[in-house]
């Protein structure tokens, strides 16, 4: 009679530790998806579709600018490259790479620099800059004494290069003398290759004498620091 019983305890307690047993494997299973959906990417994997000093534009990392310090991009654009990093949240939309390679274990740039500002304008700024109303060539007040402004207009190269003002109807209305043009807003222009007209961010200067404003519609100079869609 007591064998009977101890055999009967030892088999509950076996069917016991086998249910709670089966518990903790089911409770593994379920936990391992949740902890994979905290994972935070970092990383982006693309063509280059654009590139020049340190900056960098894959069309899978859409809304960032991709930023190697201490590198020339430009050397990649056309490849396929996968990138480590994080996005400065207080410099948006700064993608700060760690690391970039061409394929398993073809590393082409591993980051040893912090991010400097130099001539990347912040997003902040660019939203508060004013955009400048040119209505011809004969009123100076309109641009005169404005600092950084923004102007909607196409870029026409040359000998001289010039950012081309045009009225409602498609006229050409004045134009800017272009200065200097910053790697940033080269890299800018690079990236909107495919549109004819939009902002340029610019350094208002020296206003043209009013002869030649009147006769060759050139307005004033201007350093181009960013370019953008809005």
């Amino acid at each position: 009679m007591r064998s009977t019983k101890k055999t009967a305890i030892l088999i509950l307690s076996l069917a016991i530790a086998l249910a709670f047993a089966g518990t903790v494997a089911c409770q593994k299973k379920d936990e391992t998806p949740a902890a994979e959906t905290k994972t935070v990417v970092n990383e982006f994997e693309g063509t280059v579709r654009a590139a020049l000093g340190r900056y960098m534009y894959l069309s899978t990392a859409q809304g960032f600018d991709l930023v190697l310090p201490g590198f020339d991009a430009a050397s990649l654009v056309g490849k396929t490259i996968k990138v480590k990093g994080n996005l400065l949240l207080e410099h948006p939309p700064v993608f700060l790479v760690d690391t970039a390679e061409t394929g398993p274990g073809q590393v082409v740039y591993t980051r040893s620099q912090e991010f400097q500002a130099e001539d990347f304008v912040e997003m902040k700024l660019r939203e508060e800059v004013p955009a400048l109303t040119i209505t011809g060539t004969a009123k100076p007040e309109e641009w005169e004494g404005k600092g950084m402004a923004k102007v909607y207009g196409k870029l026409r190269k040359g000998d001289v290069n010039y950012i081309v003002l045009a009225d409602a109807k498609g006229r050409e209305l004045a134009k800017i003398i272009v200065d200097s043009t910053t790697t940033f807003a080269n890299f800018y222009m690079q990236k909107l290759r495919l549109f004819e007209e939009f902002w340029f961010y610019i350094n208002v200067k020296d206003t043209v004498d009013r002869r030649d404003r009147t006769r060759t519609r050139e307005i004033f100079h201007a350093d181009i620091l960013a370019a953008g869609l809005y």
